[in-house]
């Protein structure tokens, strides 16, 4: 089971990983590829865990116009916040 749905446009573009990403409560990063969006994935995993969140996205978008990648804003901190209270603090990645 999914551990959560998440649009792309709630996704982070990873220049370094050439990934979108998304913060998995491990404090590591969900990925996926724009290859395996084209390809009609929809699982981002965890390179740390066993968590995976399913990716909502319309496959046209990155078959037909070529999608960008965009810039988004950080993730707040109370998202991280959340996680702390539960499993104690959590390490942070430092992002570009």
């Amino acid at each position: 089971m999914s551990y959560d749905d998440v649009e792309i446009e709630d996704m982070e573009w990873n220049e370094e990983l050439q990934a979108y990403t998304y913060p998995c409560p491990c404090g590591d990063l969900f990925q996926i590829t724009t290859e395996d969006l084209k390809l009609g994935e929809e699982i981002a995993r965890c390179p740390s865990c066993s968590l995976y969140i399913t990716v909502i996205y319309n496959i046209e978008d990155f078959l037909s116009k070529g999608l960008q990648p965009s810039k988004h804003q950080p993730v707040p901190e109370s998202f991280f916040m959340e996680f702390e209270d539960r499993k104690g603090p959590l390490k942070k990645q430092a992002r570009a």
